[in-house]
């Protein structure tokens, strides 16, 4: 004779225990409202990293994308004002 395996019984949704979080039915995060990758780099003392912070994330949503590739990041960059100097 072979052993029986027993089958745990699922769980109903009322009795998941307190601290699960069930975000498969959830609706997505309001609309227009994105994370941005960058919103901790805003509040920067150098100016120059808010803009750039801001820039990369209208571009993002510009292009909807969630992350951007180097030469995406090159372009804002670029857009910015940035150039190269010959004398590296």
């Amino acid at each position: 004779m072979s052993p029986t395996l027993e089958t745990p019984a699922l769980t109903p949704a009322a009795t998941v225990p307190r601290g699960f979080s069930e975000r498969r039915n959830q609706e997505a995060e309001a609309p227009g409202v994105e994370r941005r990758q960058f919103a901790a780099s805003r509040d920067s003392e150098r100016p120059e990293v808010n803009e750039l912070a801001e820039a990369i994330d209208q571009y993002k949503l510009t292009h909807r994308r969630r992350f951007i590739t180097v030469e995406e990041l090159l372009d804002v960059i670029v857009e910015l004002g940035y150039s190269r100097s010959e004398s590296v």
